[in-house]
């Protein structure tokens, strides 16, 4: 059996962290959105029975609705 390559991860460094911002500001955007109290823990609560991150969550439902709405 192959042997499992061990993490050689040391920390957050100054090169990861500028990689990371560079990765970020190439391929993502912020998108901010408000609930009501209490809305959010509902969200997440969703999201993690479904085995979701909550921003995996709003992806799948905002794009979910486009397409429903683009077959009307």
């Amino acid at each position: 059996m192959p042997e499992e390559k061990k993490s050689t991860y040391t920390g957050n460094t100054d090169a990861r962290r500028k990689a990371s911002a560079k990765y970020l500001k190439e391929s993502v955007e912020d998108v901010r959105i408000r609930v009501p109290k209490g809305q959010k823990a509902i969200i997440k609560a969703h999201a993690d029975s479904q085995g979701e991150s909550m921003n995996q969550f709003v992806i799948r439902a905002i794009n979910e609705t486009m397409e429903h709405d683009q077959n009307k």
